[in-house]
């Protein structure tokens, strides 16, 4: 994993913590060797292109799928596989909603609040007036879009400290979408809510993420502020012949015509000490060598 270069984080007691998580399908390894920390009350963006192992990590940290290694830290808990008491401390929003197609809005808050001892029945019919669900109408008719802030007042509605959104916003239109990371950041915002959100849309991540971690084939490649991100990760053109100092690590070659390209990763002390001739990039070119190309050291 890239180091953030970060000033360090508390880590007494983080919101959620995972080491060494694994899981593997036959031959396929989905997570490999996971590690990542949410501290309370930031959002985090979990950052990774389709099949990175995002959905399968979920899974293990909501008790769906059991790990093969590894351990998950929930709200100063460690466990192996979360249950119940761990899973009512989390609100969760996974890609797909499945609701029986007969029942409301108002049918789901009484079916669902049943199983939380902290149901906030007053801020579930809140939370489906600011989204615009409308409480009476069958799961059924709703638009996919509707069935996820369904879901996220669902999720809401308990109060948990801990809230999971995997890919929540996949298939949304631009403006439900920037809607729905609107009240997003203002949950957490407003509650101090821990909230970690797997994407693979880079603006999602920019307009909200306090800190993210990007993964790559199940492996955590980088976890810090995306302006720790910035900083490091650049473009050097040097003459050819001209070798790169020692400390760089290559993510990807490139073609420069009367130059040698690299984009490359550094910490600080050694783009200070090197002074070579360098250009900083989108974030969009980052993620891209990032997930691409295995950093090897020079």
């Amino acid at each position: 994993m890239i180091p953030s270069d970060a000033p360090a984080a508390p880590t007494d007691s983080p919101a959620l913590s995972v080491k060494g998580l694994r899981r593997q399908f036959g031959k396929f390894v989905a997570v490999d060797g996971l590690d990542l920390q949410v501290e309370e009350g930031e959002i985090y963006g979990f950052l990774g292109v389709n099949g990175a192992g995002k959905t399968t990590t979920i899974r293990m940290l909501m008790g769906i799928l059991a790990p093969d290694a590894g351990s998950i830290e929930l709200m100063g808990e460690t466990t192996k596989r979360p249950g119940l008491k761990e899973k009512r401390n989390i609100g969760y929003v996974s890609q797909e909603q499945f609701f029986y197609p007969w029942m409301t809005a108002e049918m789901l808050g009484r079916f669902v609040g049943g199983l939380y001892p902290d149901w906030d029945k007053q801020e579930y019919q809140r939370l489906l007036e600011v989204l615009e669900v409308p409480p009476r109408r069958k799961t059924s008719q709703l638009s996919g879009g509707m069935k996820v802030k369904l879901a996220l007042a669902l999720a809401l509605a308990p109060r948990p400290p801990l809230l999971i959104l995997d890919e929540p916003t996949a298939g949304m239109d631009p403006i439900a979408r920037r809607e729905f990371l609107d009240i997003i950041e203002r949950q957490a915002r407003e509650y101090g809510r821990t909230t970690f959100f797997s994407t693979h849309l880079l603006p999602e991540v920019e307009r909200t993420a306090d800190r993210v971690g990007i993964i790559h084939r199940g492996q955590t490649r980088f976890e810090g502020p995306l302006s720790v991100l910035r900083s490091r990760v650049r473009r050097v053109k040097l003459p050819h012949g001209e070798a790169l100092p020692q400390g760089f690590a290559v993510w990807q070659t490139e073609e420069a015509g009367e130059h040698q390209s690299w984009i490359v990763d550094a910490d600080p002390e050694t783009w200070q000490t090197a002074r070579l001739p360098s250009e900083m990039l989108s974030l969009d070119d980052i993620f891209i060598s990032c997930v691409g190309v295995a950093a090897r050291e020079i």
